[in-house]
């Protein structure tokens, strides 16, 4: 049988390369056992608009049988879906996120995750199994990636176009029962590192303002600033 994954992800925007210079310091003075994980390169395709159930049908011939019971799962007990394809250097993934709180499944704090790598497609063709479900571009997304450890969350660290540098910490959970802990972990953490949430309303103006404009910045090191 397959498990299940629940994500908890909290951002802090931190802007410039100074501050990510301080944040990496930072992570070595709270924990020096912290460990980097991976540094590589991203881009994302977001999609809206499709038939989540035809998309369901049209893919499963290309997830393992292991995981098609988690792939079901979380189409028929997620609601508002992000449906997304990933390249992380040669990798490319398959991602749908559904919200389990009020926050969006886009950039929510609690959610279900779904990743499953793509070996056997180019991203042409993964593109193409969605748009034949019906799904179109919400919008193109690049970003450079360090990944690092500690203890039990995972601490991203992206140069994202548009958006600058972003941290993201991240727990995934097995049991629903254990998220409010896990997010419980992430503050505290944060407020070890000393570094703010960012907002989610001022989160959703940011993903809007990059969605509408985002031929402008994906692919280049332009920046925006929303409060």
């Amino acid at each position: 049988m397959s498990t299940q994954q629940y994500e908890i992800e909290v951002k802090s925007l931190l802007g410039d390369e100074t501050m990510a210079q301080a944040f990496r310091r930072k992570m070595t003075e709270v924990d020096p056992s912290v460990e980097s994980i991976s540094r590589h390169s991203q881009i994302n395709h977001y999609f809206i608009n499709g038939d989540i159930n035809l998309l369901h049908d049209k893919v499963l011939a290309h997830i393992p049988q292991e995981k098609h019971e988690s792939l079901r799962s979380i189409v028929i007990d997620g609601k508002n879906h992000s449906i997304r394809v990933r390249l992380a250097d040669e990798d490319l993934i398959f991602v749908v996120k559904s919200s389990i709180d009020d926050t969006t499944s886009d950039n929510g704090i609690s959610r279900l995750e779904f990743e499953h790598k793509m070996p056997h497609l180019t991203i042409d063709e993964l593109d193409q199994i969605l748009f034949d479900a019906g799904f179109s571009y919400q919008a193109k997304w690049s970003r450079e990636r360090e990944e690092y450890k500690m203890g039990d969350i995972n601490i991203c660290l992206d140069k994202n176009a548009g958006y600058g540098y972003l941290a993201e910490f991240e727990a995934v959970v097995e049991d629903a029962d254990e998220v409010e802990e896990a997010k419980e972990k992430i503050y505290e953490l944060m407020k070890r590192m000393e570094v703010k949430e960012l907002d989610q309303e001022r989160l959703a103006r940011m993903f809007e303002h990059y969605n509408n404009n985002w031929e402008d910045y994906y692919g280049t090191d332009k920046v925006f600033t929303l409060e």
